[in-house]
Formats: C-alpha cells, structure tokens, sequence
C-alpha cells in the first residue's frame, strides 16, 4: 500500500473532504459536531489537516480553537486505510497546529466506537467516564409531525448511503451534483451554485434508481416521502390527489420527494384523453410551486424518459436528467466483492463480474441470495458448515435470467445520450 503524506487542508480539499466523511463513519450513531460545523470550521481557516495516497485523499483531522480550549471536530479515514496508523499520524499533525494556535486542552466528542477513538487513545488522550452529554435541538412542531404522519414520511439512516456499492460513477455524480449543493448551501452559494430542487432518473429497472432516491435523503437527514399515482388516483381523482399532497409537503421545512414510475402521471398528453392532460397539468404546476422554497428535492424515476411528456423535461423545471445505467464490469465486481465478503468466501469476483455482464444490482443481488440458501441447506443437510464457492455463483448466474436485455441496453445508450442532462 503507498506511503501517505499528511499536509494542511486547502480550500481545494473540501468536495474530497466532503465524501471521504462520507465514506468513514463506523457507527450508526450521530456525530456530535454535525458536517455543517466541520465545513464552517474550515471556512474560518481553523487547524486541519489531510492525507494524501497516490493523488487520492484518505484522511483528513479537522479542529476548531476556542480560546485556550481546541476542538478536534472530526476524525475522517477512508475504510481502506483502517488500523495502520494514519489516524494517530493525522492526529499528531492536528494537535500540533491546534497547540501552535494557542490551545492549552485538545478535547473530542465521538460516538463509542466511532472512527478515531483508537487514535486519540493511542496519542494520550483520557476518555471521561461518566459524564453525560446533552443536547437539545428544535422540536419537529406539531402541524408537522401530523404531516410526516399523515404523507407516511420516513427518514433513511444515513448509512444507506455508506452501503452503495458497485455504481461507483453514477454515486459519484448524484453526490457532486445533487448531495453536496444541499448539504452545504452556504458554501454552494459563495460558489454561485444553485442547490437542485428537481431532478430525474432514467434508466433500466432494477438499476437502484429508489435506493439513489432513499440515500440521498438519509445522507441529509430529511423525511423521504413517496407518492404513489395508484393511491393518489383512488382518493379525488390523480390530479387532486397531485396538488393535495404537493400543497401538504409546502409545509415541511425539508423534505424530499419521490415519485417512481413517474411515466404514469407526466406520459405525454394527448387531446384524446382530457384527464391525462388534466393530470400533468396539475403536476407542472405543482413542481413550479416545489422549487420556490429552499430545503426539498423533488426526485423522479422512470424506465422510460422518452414516454415523458417534452414539457415535462423543460429547462427550469427539472435541473438534472441523470442517466443509472446497468452497472460496468468494475461495478459488477465491486457489487460481487460485497456480497462475497459476508459470508468470507473466496470465490473469484473477476470471474463473476465476467460472467454477470448486464445483470442489474437487483439481478445480482437475487444471484447471491440464492447461492446463500443453496448454501445454508447443504450445510443442514450434511451437518458440516461450507462455504459457496465460484462455481455456486455461476451456476445460479446461469440459471437466472437479466433484467435488461440487449436491446434494452441499446435504448439507454441512445435515451442517455438524447435526454441526459448532467
């Protein structure tokens, strides 16, 4: 594995910074000082550092000075580079600027278990038992807690994020173009940046567009709601239902809102059919409304995008088209490498990203559920425990049929390259 070389953050570092934090949490638990104040910290120029391996940033220690008092905010390393030593060494650095700048007591607040409890341990640092830590935040008011309830709202753990593997390109764009602007907005608008307020994902089913949908809520920590055309269809009428639920999330502070399928409410109209015009009618309308309040996205999902109506995909309405195609070869592998590592096998993953070619994440995952049964009952019915091996993956692989055929394929290349907007 390269050397790292721990230097002072730059004002370049900050996206890198940004997903790295991402990327290193080990706890499901909250971090005390929330991404916000480690961004602000670094603004104001405080004490930090990173490191750097082969052009790459894996670690970074970020502190903030208080009087004679400092703060280590946050302990960030890439998984890779666990356990040898780099947090210590980015802690040293840290700590060294933070005395330079006048702090006498260096102090920290992590989650147990959470990524740098080791370093801080191994650089001296007392942990304080039993001591109590509180904190009050602004209550959700009533009107709405009635409104999350009443929309069926849910909030995402954040570690959804952290489990999307094998769409390393796509993860990658919806991050920069979509995470980043709303999870710093100040910063986004010193930049000129405009957070997104809608956005469309096309692509073949079964390529994680809702699971893109759900994580980008649970990395910023706002209610995921759903609408559903069925539903909505057997209250007053698409239309009504449309508006009304639109005009119940205006009251939200945050919130972001998905519609799958979306293709059932925004097809292209025709005179034909008044109530299909009637209905996408309803739903321009309403995404006008959406985009006049900070705080909300606005995330549709469609198999299709060339079965939307033009008016629907109009500059100034949706701000991004983005393309989630079937994943590419290093994608397969990553998804196979995942799945292989739960049950500590040592089934070539090379050979498998070979023979998956067009299978989706959902067609993987079913191939890797299968062999975990196949598995599980050839261990009851001999009594000894095993474990699956290559050819247990590609005999399921070939008994399984992909989600996307070629042509498919051949109609994401062509709509990615018509409609993609990034």
């Amino acid at each position: 594995m390269a050397v790292w070389h721990v230097r002072d953050f730059t004002p370049d570092d900050l996206e890198a910074l940004v997903r790295l934090d991402g990327e290193s949490a080990t706890t499901d638990r909250p971090a005390v000082f929330r991404l916000s104040d480690v961004v602000a910290a670094l603004q104001a120029r405080d004490p930090s550092v990173v490191a750097v391996a082969d052009g790459h940033l894996v670690g970074a220690a970020v502190g903030r000075v208080d009087g004679d008092r400092a703060w280590v905010l946050r302990i960030a390393l890439h998984p890779a580079w666990r356990n040898l030593g780099l947090g210590t060494a980015l802690l040293s650095a840290l700590e060294h600027r933070l005395r330079a700048a006048g702090a006498r007591i260096v102090a920290s607040l992590l989650p147990d278990a959470e990524t740098g409890a080791t370093a801080l341990l191994n650089s001296g640092f007392r942990p304080h038992r039993g001591l109590t830590y509180f904190e009050k935040s602004e209550a959700v008011s009533a009107q709405g807690s009635a409104v999350l309830a009443l929309l069926g709202a849910v909030v995402p753990e954040s570690r959804l994020w952290g489990q999307l593997t094998g769409m390393a390109d796509e993860k990658r764009l919806i991050e920069r173009r979509l995470v980043l602007p709303l999870a710093n907005p100040e910063l986004a608008d010193a930049h000129g940046v405009e957070p997104p307020r809608a956005v469309v994902l096309f692509g073949p089913p079964g390529t994680g567009k809702s699971t893109f949908a759900k994580a980008v809520a649970g990395r910023l920590g706002w209610p995921f709601v759903e609408l559903f055309p069925s539903r909505l269809a057997s209250e007053d009428g698409l239309a009504t239902g449309l508006g009304r639920r639109f005009e119940e999330m205006a009251q939200l502070d945050h919130v972001l809102a998905f519609i799958d399928e979306v293709e059932e409410v925004a097809g292209t109209r025709s005179l034909a059919d008044p109530a299909s015009v009637g209905v996408v009618n309803e739903l321009l309308k309403s995404i006008v409304r959406f985009r006049d309040r900070d705080g909300r996205l606005l995330v549709c999902a469609t198999n299709s995008v060339s079965a939307l109506d033009p008016a629907f995909l109009r500059h100034g309405r949706f701000d991004y088209v983005l393309p989630v195609g079937p994943p590419d070869r290093e994608a397969r592998n990553a998804l196979w490498v995942g799945y292989t590592a739960k049950t500590g096998t040592a089934a070539d993953t090379a050979v498998l990203a070979d023979a998956s070619d067009g299978f989706t994440p959902a067609d993987i995952r079913q191939v890797a559920m299968a062999v975990a049964q196949t598995v599980f009952e050839r261990t009851l019915d001999t009594g000894e425990r095993t474990q699956p091996t290559t050819d247990d993956y590609l005999d399921a692989l070939h008994r399984t049929r992909p989600t996307v055929t070629a042509e498919m394929a051949r109609e994401f290349a062509e709509q990615a390259v018509r409609y993609g907007r990034v």
